[in-house]
C-alpha cells in the first residue's frame, strides 16, 4: 500500500447574472413612522446572505444605521418582481435595484427635514448614525426618525422610493450573431493538495488554496464564510454526492437520502482563501458577489490533483474510491506525475 499525493490547479471565469429581457430585479423601500425602513423584495435568500447584503446596501444609501432596516423577502404575489436567487445575481442585480429606491426614498427623507429646519434640501447631509445635519453646521440636525414623522403626519409626503435595475442590451455582431450575455464577471484560481490510497482509491482532500476575485467586498465576513462552505460543496459533489451511483442501474446504490453520501465535520480540509477587489464599475459599491463560483473549479481541481497523484484522468463525477481502482488496474498500477 502507497499513498500518493497530488496537486491539481483550476481556475474560473464566472458570469454574473445573464440577459434575458435585461434580468430585471426590483425593490420597494419605504420608511415607517418610527423612521425605521423597510425592503421589500422577491429575491429568495438561500442562506447566502441576500438578506444581509441587501440590508446594508440600503443603510448605506439611505444615510441610516443598518440595524434601522428591515429586509422582507416576500413572494411573488407581494413582492416586486425578480427574476430569481440563481446565476449569482444578487447581489449585483438586486442591490442595484435596492440602492435605486432607496435614493428616492431619501430624497424624500430630505425634503421633508429641509422643511423642518427651513433649508435647502440639497444642503442636508446623513450620519449613518440617524441623523440628519445641515452641511457646515452640525448643531442645526433632525433625526432620520423625526423627519419620517415630520413627512407623513405634517407633510403628507411618503417616505418611499421603487427602483429596478436592467443591464443594458449587449451589441449584435450583424455577421455571426454573436452578443454578450452578462455584464461583468467574477474570477477565481485554485490549488487543490489531495492523498490517494492506491489499495483501497480513497481520496482525501488535505489543502485547499485559492484567490477570489469578487468585485468588492461588501461584507467580507460573510464573503469569507460563503467561498468557505461553497469550497466544501464542490469538494463534497467531487468526491462523494450521487443519488444514481450506477444510473440507470438502481441496485447497490442509495434509496434515499438517509443513504445518501456526503463528507462529514472530519473531511474539511484547511482551507487559505485570498480575497481580491476588483469594483465592477456597475456593481452595487462596486461588488459582484462570489455565488456559484465558489464551488466550481473545485471539482477540475480535485480530478487534476487525482491524476497528478496517481495517473488517472476521472472524467465522471464523483471521483469514488471504486473509479480511481479500475483505473490504477487499468494503467498497470500507479503513476505518479511528478512531485510538486
Amino acid at each position: 500500500m502507497t499513498i500518493y499525493k497530488g496537486r491539481g490547479f483550476a481556475c474560473i471565469n464566472y458570469p454574473i447574472g445573464m440577459n434575458l429581457g435585461g434580468d430585471p430585479s426590483q425593490a420597494l423601500v419605504h420608511s415607517n413612522p418610527d423612521g425605521k425602513f423597510s425592503v421589500a423584495l422577491s429575491s429568495i435568500d438561500l442562506g447566502q446572505g441576500m438578506k444581509s447584503i441587501t440590508r446594508q446596501i440600503a443603510a448605506e444609501t439611505l444615510g441610516v444605521p443598518v440595524e434601522d432596516v428591515y429586509v422582507d423577502t416576500a413572494d411573488s404575489d407581494t413582492g416586486p418582481h425578480c427574476m430569481g436567487s440563481f446565476a449569482s445575481r444578487g447581489t449585483h442585480r438586486v442591490g442595484n435595484a435596492v440602492i435605486q429606491a432607496a435614493k428616492e426614498a431619501r430624497a424624500v427623507m430630505l425634503e421633508a427635514a429641509a422643511e423642518e429646519l427651513e433649508v435647502n434640501a440639497a444642503d442636508l447631509e446623513t450620519d449613518g448614525k440617524g441623523n440628519i445635519h445641515v452641511r457646515g453646521a452640525p448643531s442645526r440636525s433632525i433625526t432620520t426618525a423625526e423627519a419620517s414623522a415630520a413627512a407623513q403626519f405634517k407633510h403628507g409626503k411618503t417616505v418611499a422610493g421603487r427602483g429596478i435595475f436592467l443591464i443594458p442590451l449587449s451589441d449584435v455582431d450583424p455577421e455571426t450573431g454573436e452578443m454578450t450575455p452578462v455584464s461583468c464577471y467574477a474570477h477565481a484560481a485554485l490549488v487543490v493538495d489531495v492523498e490517494v490510497d492506491d489499495e483501497t482509491g480513497e481520496v482525501r482532500v488535505v489543502q485547499m488554496n485559492s484567490a477570489y476575485e469578487v468585485g468588492r467586498a461588501l461584507n467580507p465576513r460573510l464573503v469569507e464564510q460563503q467561498l468557505v462552505g461553497g469550497a466544501w460543496m464542490g469538494m463534497s459533489h467531487a468526491l462523494w454526492e450521487t443519488t444514481e451511483p450506477y444510473y440507470p442501474d438502481r441496485a447497490h446504490g442509495p434509496v434515499d437520502f438517509n443513504e445518501y453520501l456526503m463528507p462529514g465535520p472530519g473531511d474539511i480540509a484547511p482551507h487559505d482563501i485570498a480575497i481580491l477587489e476588483r469594483p465592477a464599475p456597475d456593481g452595487p459599491y462596486g461588488g459582484k458577489g462570489p455565488g456559484e463560483m465558489c464551488a466550481n473549479p473545485v471539482l477540475p481541481a480535485v480530478a487534476n490533483a487525482v491524476f497528478n497523484a496517481v495517473g488517472v484522468r476521472v472524467d465522471e463525477l464523483p471521483i469514488t474510491p471504486e473509479k480511481v481502482l479500475r483505473g490504477i488496474k487499468a494503467n498497470g498500477g500507479a503513476q505518479s506525475q511528478g512531485t510538486y
